[in-house]
């Protein structure tokens, strides 16, 4: 009989520890990124009365089986269900992230790695991509916009570091002419040139216009030349623009005639000894009869050589690979680092440590220091959702009902093991 006490006292223990994980699992489901546990019990060890024995041909006698008595329950295991992917909800927020795949970001906090499935990241002051707690989110960094990915060694990931606020200008090197001259144009007939403007940025990222005055030869040829350097509707004295040619067109097609020179070599000068060439084509101007529409670009026609403004940083976003590309103001859009995962051979081995963390164990397989890129597995990081709780209530509550039942079962056999003993020692009365 006391050995049936002790049973209930251990069937009581692991159905209440059983009950301590379906508490915790419901308490967190709506957490992002959690993975549920589930409690399996064992059998403890048996006191056998009698061994078994076998058949004995001399006696005339068939074998036996062993006569035990077993002591009650134990808990076999509390395992986490690593593996089944949560719901997903949708924020919008560029910073919220789900990996689809068994992989796990890598979180550095207090100089060592953990890993989790919550990808509710935000920023911190110095612009570094951080977990709600704190914990720097891992990955490969790039020294400048569009510089190369350093992945021998995992870092913190800086979003808005100022190594990444801004992107270098281009100074612009060609220049097309599209459009229409009518050689019978009002300014023409008044003596005038036509006015137009060829847009340049320099070295240092500043714009400028370069005024250029086409002027009537001939039905059939007109000069260009640049005649002063702009800055909106101010001159810009200490910068000069030398350029000047003829323009040949076909009198019976209205293009420009074949083997006519239709390129010049505009140079800009002066400024902080800042000197610019700049190839100006104009072959794709026409010489017909209708308006005079005459418009310059910068690039040639395959928008090659165009130049650009300094770049400030206006969006960031994170693409499926996990790498990180900033837009910025000039047109740029550059890659500024990639957010790295890591993989283990038994992830059901990693340890719970809080704050929707995990880390690795001896029975979960090390980690590298190095990461890897997500889609190596066949995974994805999408931008603007959240893995939620894994924890299906259903099967929570269930359990919960089994449990509450075994738990009190296990107490009945407390009770009538404590009548019967009662009884047993009323026997002297």
């Amino acid at each position: 009989m006391m050995r049936s006490l002790y049973s209930g006292v251990s069937g009581l223990k692991a159905h209440q520890t059983k009950m301590d994980v379906i508490g915790n699992n419901i308490a967190n489901v709506n957490t992002v990124g959690f993975k549920s546990s589930r409690v399996t019990f064992s059998e403890l060890f048996y006191q056998t009365t009698q061994v078994a024995s076998g058949p004995n041909a001399d006696t005339n006698t068939g074998g036996q089986n062993a006569k035990q008595i077993g002591l009650g329950t134990n808990m076999g295991s509390i395992s986490v269900d690593v593996t089944t992917e949560g719901g997903t909800q949708s924020t919008g927020n560029p910073f919220d992230l789900k990996i689809s795949g068994d992989s796990f970001f890598v979180v550095s906090s207090g100089g060592a790695n953990y890993f989790t499935k919550a990808g509710n990241f935000t920023t911190d002051a110095s612009g570094n991509l951080v977990t709600q707690s704190g914990g720097l989110v891992m990955g490969y960094i790039a020294e400048t916009p569009g510089a190369m990915l350093q992945t021998d060694q995992i870092r913190p990931l800086s979003i808005y570091g100022a190594q990444y606020t801004n992107t270098p200008p281009e100074i612009t090197t060609a220049a097309t002419y599209s459009g229409n001259i009518n050689s019978e144009d009002s300014n023409f007939a008044e003596g005038l040139p036509i006015t137009t403007f060829i847009p340049v940025y320099d070295n240092l990222g500043y714009k400028y216009e370069v005024q250029v005055q086409v002027t009537k030869v001939s039905a059939t040829e007109y000069t260009a030349e640049a005649t002063g350097v702009y800055s909106g509707n101010q001159l810009i004295e200490d910068l000069t623009a030398e350029m000047s040619g003829t323009l040949t067109f076909d009198g019976a097609t209205g293009l420009i005639a074949e083997g006519s020179e239709s390129s010049f070599e505009l140079t800009l000068s002066g400024k902080d000894s800042f000197t610019s060439p700049v190839t100006v084509d104009f072959s794709s101007l026409t010489c017909y009869g209708n308006e005079s529409t005459i418009d310059c670009v910068r690039g040639d026609k395959n928008g090659e050589g165009a130049g650009k403004a300094v770049g400030t940083m206006i969006s960031v976003g994170v693409q499926t690979d996990g790498k990180i590309v900033a837009a910025y103001s000039n047109g740029d859009n550059e890659v500024i680092g990639q957010i790295a995962v890591a993989n283990f051979s038994n992830p059901a081995g990693l340890e719970k440590v809080g704050d929707n963390l995990f880390a690795a164990t001896l029975n979960s397989g090390e980690f590298n220091g190095i990461g890897e890129d997500v889609t190596a597995n066949g995974g994805s990081i999408s931008s603007g959702t959240l893995e939620m709780s894994n924890v299906d209530l259903s099967t929570e509550f269930t359990d919960m009902i089994v449990t509450q039942r075994g738990f009190q079962a296990n107490s009945r056999i407390i009770t009538t093991s404590d009548t019967m003993i009662e009884e047993l020692l009323s026997l002297k009365r």
